[in-house]
């Protein structure tokens, strides 16, 4: 009976080792840089790189929060979309880039295990809601430029705030699943960031990462390119019927929006998803830790990139931008002006039904 006793008590012994080994394992794999590659000169170039993009994007989402409170006429629902954007790119700018910013300052993760997990969570739910946003902006476009070659589109503020609701919901339910075990959260690239366990050869990590890829960088991007490509294609079939230069124009325009915004996102994503793919299927080592930290860092910039893409290139956020500059007009002089535009464009006969589909894709703006 002693003899039993003591064999219980020396495999408890080697479990609790073992449990022990595999903590230590983790945290040193956590705090210790892996990424001798990199050097003291790399680490200082990604910090500049993130402090970069932590300025421009705190400034940029915060400029577009601003003109939200102050003019009122920027308040429409397809708007609220963009400003679901902005709120999500600072988040990821507030809780996510001072920490991994300040770990390459020091060549290591500095939060622990748990701040590594926060991490990890909060900068792919962050991002997942702005990819989600971005191609829900896409349909709303798309669907108020085909419904209003029949008819003026009724604006619904309850509609917007349940495709708002929609994407944060969409994304926990990918965010939530690998705090309770399919997949997990780990360091990434150098060790001065924390992502998805890409490097983790299980089964689960497997259907995890590939249902990752399929549903929330993959089927956002297949959603724009079809609702932009059909924006396109109906504005085509309009100028070719009425042969007008200045709607030529403005179809040059919106072209030029288009190609822009995909090939953005492209740039911001895909490299990122391609690696992590890379890195979860492909053989250890393929991916170095220098190679790996280079798409992290353009996913990160789509936080400045977005303010500038989807606000700046907006004429009614434009407007509003100068007038913010210029301490212009209050909202309802505003609301006026824009009032009196659309109006004005919805009478213009034949044109004027071309340029308000137009118009909806540059000033997002409703006609009453």
């Amino acid at each position: 009976m002693l003899l039993a006793l003591g064999d219980r008590s020396l495999n408890l012994s080697n479990q609790s080792a073992a449990g022990s080994a595999g903590n230590l394992s983790f945290d040193s794999q956590l705090l210790a840089s892996p990424a001798g590659s990199l050097g003291r000169t790399g680490h200082l170039t990604v910090a500049v790189c993130l402090g970069v993009i932590l300025l421009l994007g705190s400034l940029g989402n915060l400029l577009v929060m601003l003109i939200f409170v102050k003019f009122q006429a920027i308040r429409t629902p397809i708007n609220l979309i963009l400003l679901n954007i902005s709120l999500s790119d600072l988040l990821v700018c507030v809780f996510g880039t001072p920490f991994s910013l300040a770990s390459s300052v020091r060549g290591r993760w500095l939060l622990g295990k748990a701040g590594c997990k926060w991490y990890g969570f909060a900068n792919s739910l962050f991002g997942i809601v702005s990819l989600v946003s971005l191609s829900i902006l896409s349909y709303e476009r798309y669907a108020t430029v085909r419904q209003r070659q029949a008819n003026p589109v009724v604006s619904s503020y309850t509609k917007s705030w349940l495709c708002i609701i929609g994407s944060w919901i969409y994304s926990l339910f990918w965010t939530l699943p690998p705090l309770f075990g399919w997949s997990s959260y780990g360091p990434e690239g150098p060790g001065t960031t924390c992502s998805v366990s890409w490097h983790a050869k299980s089964p689960s990590n497997f259907s995890y990462i590939i249902c990752l890829f399929i549903f929330c960088l993959v089927l956002p991007l297949l959603t724009m390119i079809y609702c932009y490509g059909k924006i396109l294609q109906m504005i085509r079939k309009q100028v070719c019927r009425f042969h007008l230069t200045s709607v030529q124009k403005r179809e040059h325009h919106v072209l030029f929006m288009v190609v822009s915004m995909v090939t953005c996102y492209l740039l911001c994503w895909m490299p990122y998803g391609i690696v992590s793919l890379i890195a979860t299927f492909g053989q250890p080592g393929t991916i170095s830790p220098s190679v790996s930290i280079i798409p992290s860092i353009l996913a990160k910039t789509s936080t400045f990139v977005n303010p500038i893409l989807y606000v700046l290139l907006n004429k009614q956020f434009y407007k509003c931008f100068i007038l913010l500059i210029k301490c212009g007009p209050p909202p309802k002089q505003l609301q006026t002006t824009v009032n009196s535009k659309a109006s004005q464009d919805f009478n213009n006969a034949a044109g004027g039904t071309l340029d308000i589909h137009l118009s909806c894709m540059q000033t997002d703006e409703r006609p009453n």
